[in-house]
């Protein structure tokens, strides 16, 4: 079955930095595209990121432009987002989630998420 797994939130002080994994399992990762999602408190989804199979296109949200950065190594079969200046507002549970096929941004499989807390 598929499975996701995030690894790597925790606490983080406001403009610190922090990275993301996703250990990716059940399907040939490769053949799809991933994103990040996430879920602040009190809050619907917010798409954050996406990334196509080989990681060619990258695709992010206005608010994380030139702070966000999302790769993948498909040989680990893990994606990650890399996360710098980081601000209050981006405290959330982030979820990663696989794309239907290479990038038709329909998320049919979602892990369980790991919190993000941003704070001093």
């Amino acid at each position: 079955e598929v499975q996701l797994v995030e690894s790597g939130g925790g606490l983080v002080q406001p403009g610190g930095s922090l990275r993301l994994s996703c250990a990716a399992s059940g399907f040939t990762f490769d053949d799809y595209a991933m994103s990040w999602v996430r879920q602040a408190p009190g809050k619907g989804l917010e798409w954050v990121s996406a990334i196509s199979w080989n990681g060619g296109s990258t695709y992010y949200a206005e608010s994380m432009k030139g702070r966000f950065t999302i790769s993948r190594d498909n040989a680990k079969n893990t994606l990650y987002l890399q996360m710098n200046s980081l601000k209050s507002e981006d405290t959330a549970v982030y979820y990663c989630a696989k794309d239907l096929s290479q990038l038709v941004w329909v998320l049919d499989y979602w892990g369980q998420g790991t919190q993000v807390t941003v704070s001093s």
